[in-house]
């Protein structure tokens, strides 16, 4: 992969980091917030269950970080765009898809056959 190519996923990478990054920060900021006091159980209720939501997006939001980085480590390391599985290249339009992927379609396709067998 050129090293246009390369600056162009780097770039990507680290905006999403950056947003991801961000978003943690509000909801650290709205849950320290001390100002909320509802008389009634079922206002009481309903927030902790938008807040329970919100944590569960932000867990699926720390893995895509930790997945980033990663990716940003292969960009350094010279490994990134190519499969793990079977050492060819990660199609540009994959890439562009899900940066973060660590295989292509072929090997992403398999897996996934794998795990309906054995979910079967």
């Amino acid at each position: 992969m050129d090293r246009e190519t390369l600056a162009y996923f780097k770039d990507i990478l680290e905006k999403r980091l950056e947003e991801l990054y961000a978003e943690a920060e509000k909801t650290v900021t709205g849950m320290t917030d001390e100002g909320e006091t509802f008389p009634d159980p079922t206002d009481r209720a309903s927030l902790e269950s938008d807040r329970n939501f919100m944590l569960r997006i932000r867990d699926r939001e720390r893995k895509l970080i930790i997945k980033i980085r990663e990716a940003l480590q292969r960009i350094e390391d010279g490994s990134f765009g190519i499969c793990e599985a079977c050492g060819d290249d990660i199609g540009i339009e994959r890439l562009k898809a899900r940066p973060v992927t660590t295989l292509c379609i072929d090997c992403k396709r398999r897996q996934e056959a794998m795990e309906r067998v054995r979910e079967a």
